[in-house]
C-alpha cells in the first residue's frame, strides 16, 4: 500500500494512456475505414470486402498492443521489465501481422491465380503454401532476432532441413517444375487425348503438380511423371472426336457344323447338291472356308476349288473356281448361281468326267451360327480402334463377312456406322473398298486400324 501510495502517479498515467488508447483505436478504426470503403467502392477490386473484413479486427489489436506498449514505456517498471514485456508485445504483433498476410495471401492469390489459369489447381495449392511457410519463417527470424537469440545455427538447421528434402523429394521437384513449365505452355489440357512415342495413349483427366493422370479406352488409369512429358514426343489431340449418334456394339457368334448327309463324287452329282442346297451350305463352303484357312496368304478361294483340283484332279476348272471373287457378290444365291456357271460351262466342253478315289467325296455341311453381343461398345472413332484391338476374331470375321453377305447389307459394319452415326463417309468408303480376302483376318484388323489411325492424325493431331 505504501508503495501504491508514492507511485500512484506513476500508474496512474499509463492506466489513463492505455485507456485512451483503447478509445482511440476504436474511434480511429471507425473513421480509417469508413474511409477505406469509400475510397475502395469506387475501384473495382473483387477482393476489397475480403481485405477490410479480415483486417478491421486485427487493426484494433495492433492499436491496442501500441497503446500497451506506450504505457509499459511511461510505467515506473524497472528498465529490465520494460524491455521483457515489450518484446512480448512486439512478439505478438508481429505473430498477428504474420498470421493476417498469410490469410490474405492464400485468398487472393487463390482467387486470382484461379483465374490466370496458369497453372494446375494442384499445382496452385503448393505455390500458396510455400509462400505462407515463406513469411512464416521470416516471421520466426525477425523474432529471434528481437529477442537477441542467434539465428546463425536457426539458419543453418533450416539449411540443412532443405537439402534433404529437396534431395530426398529430387524427382517430386522436377516434375513439379515440369508442371510449372507444361502449364506454362499450356499445350497439353485436361480433355486432350494424347499418344505417347512410347506407346502409352488415352484422354488427360487431370493433371496434378508431379504427374499426368491418363484414362486408357479400356478404363486404366495412367500415371504419368510431368518429367517424363517434357522429355517425350508426345501426339496431342485436341480437338474433341465426334461422338456418333449411336453407339456400336460389337457382336460375335458360335458357330456349330451339321453334315448334311449328301455328298458329290464327280461335277455332275456337286452341281446337282449345288442347286438343291439351303444358303448356310454354300456359306459355309465359301465364306466359313475362308476363316478356317484365314491364316494363310492368299487364302484359298473356296471349299468347292480345293475339291475339284485336289480330289479330282481337275486343275483348269479348280483354278475358274477359285478366280470366282467372292467379294463381288451381295447375297448368297447370286454366288451360288455363279459356281453353278463356272461348273456347268466348263462340263459342257468335255466328254469324260473323273470320279473322287474312295473317301475323298465331298461332303455337304451346314453353317449353323448363334450371334452373341460382346462387352465392348463404342462412341467414336479412338474408342473404336481400341476395342478393335481386343475383340475376339470371330467377332472380327462376323461384322465384315457376315453381316455383308449372308445379313445382305451389301457392306461391312464398320463402314455402316462411321457412315451413318458418325457421318466419316470419306473413311467408311475407304474401309470398304478393302478386298478382304487379300489378307488374313489379322492382317485385315491392322489395316482398318491403320486406315483410322491415319485419320486420326490427319484431322485431330495438333502437336
Amino acid at each position: 500500500m505504501e508503495w501504491l501510495l508514492n507511485n500512484w502517479l506513476g500508474l496512474s498515467v499509463p492506466i489513463i494512456v492505455f485507456i485512451a488508447s483503447i478509445v482511440v483505436s476504436i474511434w480511429l478504426r471507425k473513421r480509417l475505414f469508413n474511409y477505406l470503403e469509400r475510397v475502395l467502392s469506387q475501384i473495382r477490386w473483387e477482393e476489397k470486402k475480403t481485405f477490410l473484413d479480415k483486417t478491421k479486427t486485427p487493426f484494433l489489436q495492433w492499436c491496442i498492443i501500441l497503446g500497451a506498449y506506450i504505457s509499459i514505456q511511461l510505467s515506473p517498471l524497472p528498465l529490465s521489465l520494460k524491455i521483457f514485456f515489450g518484446k512480448i508485445l512486439s512478439s505478438f504483433f508481429i505473430l498477428s501481422l504474420t498470421w493476417i498476410i498469410i490469410i490474405l495471401l492464400e485468398k487472393i492469390l487463390h482467387i486470382y491465380l484461379k483465374k490466370m489459369d496458369l497453372f494446375p489447381s494442384n499445382t496452385t495449392t503448393i505455390i500458396i503454401n510455400g509462400l505462407k511457410v515463406a513469411f512464416l519463417v521470416v516471421a520466426i527470424l525477425i523474432m529471434l532476432d528481437l529477442w537477441g537469440m542467434p539465428i546463425t545455427p536457426f539458419i543453418f538447421i533450416l539449411f540443412i532441413i532443405i537439402f534433404f528434402a529437396v534431395f530426398t523429394a529430387r524427382d517430386e521437384i522436377i516434375n513439379i517444375f515440369s508442371g510449372f513449365e507444361l502449364a506454362r505452355n499450356s499445350l497439353i489440357k485436361t480433355g486432350n487425348y494424347l499418344k505417347l512415342e512410347s506407346g502409352e495413349e488415352g484422354y488427360i483427366i487431370e493433371i496434378t503438380k508431379t504427374n499426368m493422370h491418363i484414362k486408357t479406352l479400356d478404363g486404366k488409369i495412367l500415371l504419368i511423371p510431368n518429367s517424363r512429358m517434357l522429355r517425350s514426343v508426345v501426339t496431342i489431340i485436341s480437338k474433341p472426336l465426334k461422338q456418333a449418334t449411336q453407339p456400336f456394339r460389337f457382336y460375335t457368334r458360335l458357330h456349330l457344323k451339321e453334315l448334311t448327309g449328301l455328298k458329290a463324287t464327280n461335277i455332275y452329282e456337286l452341281v446337282d447338291i449345288l442347286k438343291k442346297v439351303d444358303d448356310a451350305v454354300i456359306y459355309y463352303h465359301t465364306h466359313n472356308f475362308i476363316e478356317e484357312f484365314q491364316y494363310l496368304t492368299p487364302q484359298p478361294a473356296n471349299d468347292f476349288a480345293l475339291w475339284v483340283s485336289d480330289a479330282l484332279g481337275d486343275q483348269v476348272l479348280g483354278e475358274k473356281l477359285s478366280n470366282i471373287d467372292t467379294f463381288e457378290f451381295s447375297t448368297i444365291g447370286a454366288l451360288r448361281e455363279r459356281i453353278i456357271d463356272v461348273i456347268q460351262d466348263e462340263v459342257a466342253k468335255r466328254k469324260d468326267i473323273n470320279n473322287a478315289p474312295y473317301g475323298r467325296e465331298f461332303h455337304f455341311i451346314r453353317s449353323i451360327s448363334a450371334i452373341v453381343p460382346t462387352s465392348y461398345v463404342t462412341h467414336d472413332l479412338r474408342e473404336f480402334i481400341e476395342m478393335l484391338k481386343l475383340v475376339s476374331l470371330d467377332t472380327l470375321y462376323f461384322h465384315i463377312f457376315e453381316s455383308r453377305l449372308r445379313l445382305h447389307k451389301g457392306v461391312n459394319d464398320f463402314s455402316i456406322w462411321i457412315n451413318d452415326c458418325l457421318g466419316e463417309k470419306a473413311l467408311a468408303d475407304e474401309i470398304a473398298v478393302l478386298d478382304p480376302y487379300t489378307y488374313t483376318l489379322e492382317g485385315l484388323r491392322s489395316m482398318i486400324i491403320s486406315i483410322i489411325e491415319k485419320h486420326l492424325e490427319r484431322e485431330y493431331a495438333v502437336g
